[in-house]
């Protein structure tokens, strides 16, 4: 009877170990399955993003306005030209320009190759203290920009309200608002001008200067203090009124870069008028142009001017007002800039954008 006992208690223990060893190698095994189906997910998901996708942190508004001008892939052929990388303004560190820019830039008006491009940008930075000023925009705003051109289409428009609504307003050139304030409107924040189109500015103004050639350069820093400079190819200002701390000049990389990407080397260089705009493209998150093109009859003329039939702009050949406009048109069909038509009611040509 002891002896079974005892065989009974080896057996229990045998059994026991066997039943352990059992459920040891079935969770092992259970293991191993999780594992391999786990990695087999795994390489499954990796295969094929049809079913399970990780969808990426949606990237940040380049604006807070409805559509922004930077976003892209909204237009393929905005994306090919629009270049954000691309800095519109001449700063202090800009004493060595990209050869190629240089080279374009200096031949625009036969500048003298000899001349030491460095020393001149120093000695412009030595009169513009504040020039070096930060055009990154701020995502959380929406900054709506007017750029008004000189076209006699503006006469009897009624446009001065809406341009004046915007919180930049863009003029260029000799462009007057008084005695025409319900057309034009009375505000401005930037005027773009060079030497030979040069006026005084009030001190609330940015005064943007596009060189042309060394010498507009070398002019601005005259203008602002010495005057010595009272000559380019004309007789210039000697003097001009505007505030040294928010005068910006446009840099000739820039230009080469409005020549090469937008006006595709029609005409020698683009015309003032079409460097503002695409000045307004890399700073603004939404752009309406006004004041553009021929007037209702077809004439070229500026809007102060009683001469309804001067066409200097289209015979000079330096610009190409046919390819500048049908670069505007596209801008619109990709909904990029409102171009206003020069009618008698303050409306866009986009047929989608409503009523201001």
């Amino acid at each position: 009877m002891h002896c079974k006992r005892r065989m009974c208690s080896g057996l229990a223990i045998f059994l026991l170990t066997a039943a352990l060893i059992v459920v040891y190698m079935q969770m092992n095994h259970y293991n191993f399955i999780v594992h391999t189906d786990s990695t087999h997910i795994k390489e499954l998901l990796s295969e094929s993003n049809q079913t399970f996708t990780t969808v990426p942190p949606e990237s940040p508004r380049a604006c807070s306005c409805t559509k922004c001008i930077s976003e892209k892939g909204v237009s393929a052929w905005f994306d090919k030209r629009f270049n954000s990388s691309t800095q519109p303004l001449l700063t202090a560190k800009d004493d060595n320009l990209p050869q190629p820019a240089l080279s374009w830039w200096l031949a625009l008006q036969q500048s003298h190759i000899d001349v030491k491009v460095n020393e001149v940008v120093a000695e412009v930075f030595a009169v513009l203290p504040g020039t070096d000023q930060d055009m990154t925009g701020d995502p959380s705003q929406c900054r709506r920009c007017a750029v008004v051109g000189n076209s006699g289409n503006l006469r009897g428009s009624i446009y001065g309200n809406l341009i004046d609504s915007h919180d930049v307003v863009m003029r260029m050139n000799k462009a007057v608002t008084s005695g025409f304030e319900s057309d034009v409107g009375r505000k401005t924040t930037h005027h773009f001008l060079y030497p030979e189109s040069a006026i005084d500015l009030p001190a609330d103004v940015h005064l943007v200067l596009v060189p042309f050639k060394t010498l507009d350069l070398q002019w601005i820093a005259s203008a602002l203090s010495t005057g010595q400079i009272t000559k380019t190819y004309m007789e210039v200002k000697q003097f001009i009124k505007a505030d040294k701390d928010k005068v910006m000049v446009i840099s000739p990389a820039f230009l080469k870069y409005v020549n090469d990407k937008w006006t595709e080397h029609h005409g020698r260089y683009p015309s003032t008028g079409m460097l503002a705009v695409i000045f307004a493209l890399h700073t603004c998150d939404e752009v309406s142009v006004f004041g553009y093109g021929a007037d209702v009859n077809g004439n070229w003329h500026h809007y102060w001017e009683e001469n309804k039939y001067a066409s200097a702009f289209r015979k000079t050949g330096v610009h190409s007002a046919d390819f500048e406009t049908e670069t505007l048109k596209k801008l619109v069909e990709e909904g990029k800039i409102r171009l206003y038509t020069p009618e008698r009611t303050a409306r866009p040509i986009n047929k989608y954008i409503r009523k201001t």
